[in-house]
């Protein structure tokens, strides 16, 4: 009797237990609904951070199981946090706008609101008029739609293009690099539609909400992003577990031979690629109302290197590694980059960690790199006691091998 998806992958319920028990935890200690022994700001903090481990599993999909470098994830995740912020800066200017006109005694007509939503938003790199892109704005679903489908649409193309030329290895990881260094610069300019240098601000006040504090705001998207984790990790391990994820590792290990055995290597590789753009830009779109602001800084390409960095060191090829990846390093880099991290005095030099945080990242990357490939998940591995077989000199297959001999002699 075949074993059901849980059964054969226990790990899935370890993960959502731990991640329910930590929702939890935060929740009683908040100051929305707790003894308040966390600020709102850290609980701000945790959500974003749930954010990035989202993020770090579609880079572990399509890096340690499909065996593909991408540098452009991280601009599919801001994408989808300029899809949502349009909205929530449109409804929040909106409600502005509609008050301020009701002061002047007649009722504004929808053409007088909507022109000066658009002053209000666009008056700051000299505009007054709402671009095409922005078409959708007033409508949350229409916007919730575009948060999938933009970057969806972006990485089917670019995908499609990329591995119907066979592109692969460092040329692809050197295209995405180029893809996401060209949104960005087309975004700092001014008429990009989205404000240019400004990007989008005021994202954490919700339209309709403004009597609610920032305390139960903080909480609740601390909640979504918790939800998002826990459902995107599912998702995941059972894309992974099946018949797909044999034949994506596969094709990570030996493309060649698994396009000679007739499977279709591009759809893979198109499937993955666009399924992991759009987890991503589900990610920004919960990750920028608790930054309050985004900007095209966000989508510069050193944020993807920082994503695979976070995979790497928690270690790829296992989803709970990412998670750790992802939490322990950008928690880590709160930490350092915030002031928290006490200086060490030297007499002749004084280190300070907002300085020397990245050259700790890189050097902490090398080493996981060198010295420990299976990076922090590896340690999993430990304390399960796995090893790998001591076949000594047993049959590998149907043909004796090199292998088996060197096996036998150890």
């Amino acid at each position: 009797m075949e074993r059901s998806f849980l059964a054969k992958n226990p790990s899935v319920l370890w993960f959502i237990l731990i991640l329910a028990l930590f929702t939890l935890g935060v929740t009683v200690l908040s100051e929305a609904y707790g003894v308040a022994f966390i600020s709102t700001s850290f609980v701000k903090t945790l959500g974003k951070t749930l954010c990035l481990c989202l993020v770090a599993l579609a880079m572990d999909l399509i890096w340690g199981y499909a065996g593909i470098l991408s540098l452009g994830h991280m601009a599919f995740f801001a994408l989808g946090g300029y899809m949502l912020g349009m909205w929530l800066i449109y409804a929040r200017t909106e409600e502005i706008v509609v008050a301020a006109l009701a002061q002047g005694g007649l009722p504004a007509t929808p053409e007088e609101v909507r022109q000066g939503i658009a002053v209000q938003i666009f008056g700051v790199v000299g505009a007054s008029e709402f671009p095409p892109i922005w078409a959708l704005a007033h409508s949350f679903w229409g916007q919730m739609f575009l948060v999938v489908a933009v970057p969806g649409v972006l990485a089917l193309v670019f995908g499609w293009l990329a591995f119907r030329s066979r592109v692969t290895g460092v040329y692809l990881s050197i295209l995405t690099q180029a893809m996401t260094l060209a949104l960005a610069l087309y975004l700092f300019q001014n008429d990009s539609g989205l404000r240019g240098n400004n990007g989008l601000s005021g994202l954490q006040n919700l339209p309709g909400l403004s009597d609610v504090s920032q305390d139960d705001l903080s909480i609740w998207f601390f909640w979504a992003s918790a939800f998002a984790l826990g459902a995107g990790y599912v998702l995941l391990a059972w894309v992974v577990s099946g018949k797909f994820g044999s034949v994506i590792r596969a094709i990570r290990d030996d493309e060649q031979r698994v396009r000679f055995l007739g499977y279709s290597v591009e759809g893979y590789k198109l499937f993955v690629f666009t399924l992991t753009a759009v987890i991503a830009a589900i990610a920004g779109a919960l990750y920028y109302p608790q930054a309050g602001i985004i900007n095209p800084a966000e989508l510069a390409p050193i944020a993807s290197i920082y994503l695979a960095v976070w995979v790497a060191i928690g270690g790829r090829g296992r989803l709970y590694g990412a998670v750790i990846g992802a939490a322990f390093v950008s928690l880590l880099s709160s930490w350092f980059t915030g002031g928290r991290a006490p200086s060490i005095p030297l007499g002749f030099y004084t280190i300070n960690w907002v300085d020397w945080w990245l050259v700790l990242l890189g050097l902490s990357f090398v080493a996981v790199t060198l010295f420990a490939p299976k990076g922090i998940g590896g340690l999993f591995d430990l304390w399960q006691g796995r090893r790998a077989p001591d076949r000594k000199g047993a049959a590998l297959g149907p043909d004796d091998s090199s292998l088996q001999e060197k096996e036998a002699l150890k």
